[in-house]
């Protein structure tokens, strides 16, 4: 059991590890952090946490297990902020995006990697914001991502898969750089897709009648640019690199589709549908999981 629980930033994920681990009985006590008092009263008023506070700092003092919860650009601020109030054997893990900024934070602040630090990503959520929106069973038969490194204690990174793995997740671990490619194709890519498209359309003039006439796969396509702008902008900037390789390419394969529409290719639209019906079909068999990060 996790004695005490330091959760900065208590929204849809430190909301959701917190209530989860509680219905499974995994965690004594909970301290929320973070920078909202309504969204911390409301934690409290539901049972999310224990107790709150706005000082990082003080949130970490006596923690055995620290979860980061935050905006990738805030990561180097909240390491600062707790350095030099964890206690020896805390363990130190986070829900972001893109390890690769995670890691190099972390160095940049302890000046090395912290062996009880454990990048992690829980691949779960929703387009929605704040502790109401969170759930005991977000992370049930999701995917979560361990990125430890070669200074990672294992006992740390032993800690960390068994919390996840109290909350019925399915939890695998792959290294720093892979994971920052594979995300970048599979949520990064489609986010922008989905904040682009809504963007274009929002600034033509007839913006009005086209929402107006949406339809369902509108609404399903485009559901996720109600994601939360700050976080995505923080993935976009910590993973730029692959991310902006992935754009490049399927701009790439844009302008390929056009031109094949232009030229009216019948056979290379229908081959092009037919190939991507059929990866599609298979992933969707094998998956159970709707994710928006």
């Amino acid at each position: 059991m996790i004695r005490r629980l330091a959760v900065i930033g208590v929204g849809l994920i430190g909301g959701s590890l917190a209530r989860a681990l509680r219905e499974a009985g995994e965690v004594r006590e909970v301290v929320g952090c973070g920078r909202s008092r309504e969204n911390l009263e409301k934690a409290m008023e539901h049972g999310v946490i224990d107790s709150c506070t706005h000082d990082i700092s003080e949130a970490v003092k006596g923690a055995d297990t620290v979860f980061l919860a935050i905006p990738l650009g805030a990561m180097k601020d909240a390491f600062a902020a707790m350095q030099g109030h964890l206690a020896p054997g805390t363990v130190i893990t986070d829900g972001g995006s893109c390890k690769g900024s995670v890691v190099a934070d972390a160095r940049a602040v302890f000046g090395e990697m912290p062996a009880k630090l454990v990048p992690g990503h829980p691949i779960a959520g929703t387009e929605r914001n704040g502790v109401e929106a969170s759930f005991a069973a977000l992370y049930r038969n999701r995917r979560v991502i361990l990125t430890p490194m070669e200074e990672t204690d294992p006992q740390a990174v032993a800690r960390v898969r068994r919390m996840w793995e109290a909350c019925g997740a399915e939890v695998s671990e792959m290294s720093v750089e892979h994971h920052d490619e594979v995300l970048a194709a599979t949520s990064h890519l489609p986010h922008m897709l989905a904040f682009g498209l809504v963007d274009m359309l929002a600034r033509m003039k007839e913006n009005d009648e086209i929402f107006r006439y949406a339809a369902g796969g509108f609404r399903d396509f485009t559901r996720i640019a109600s994601s939360n702008p700050v976080m995505w902008r923080d993935i976009c900037v910590a993973n730029g690199p692959a991310l902006s390789r992935m754009l490049a390419a399927f701009a790439d394969e844009m302008n390929g589709l056009a031109q094949t529409i232009a030229e009216g290719d019948e056979e290379h639209l229908l081959e092009v549908f037919s190939r991507a019906k059929v990866a599609r079909d298979g992933f969707v068999d094998g998956l159970d999981d709707d994710s928006t990060t």
